[in-house]
């Protein structure tokens, strides 16, 4: 963001527009953490998910 734009904007418009900004970083390091340590710990997504098979 440069000094014109931040002077144009409203504050809830600066904080969105930082919360968007920090958002994408987290999500690109947690992307990288995960390439770098092959994600093996981390559960698969469909062993997040409950048994559609109507067994209980």
């Amino acid at each position: 963001m440069n000094e014109a734009t931040r002077k144009n904007m409203s504050r809830e418009e600066r904080l969105a527009a930082k919360l968007r900004e920090n958002l994408r970083r987290r999500k690109a390091q947690g992307k990288a953490q995960a390439r770098q340590s092959g994600d093996s710990d981390a559960p698969d997504a469909t062993e997040a998910l409950p048994n559609s098979s109507g067994e209980s």
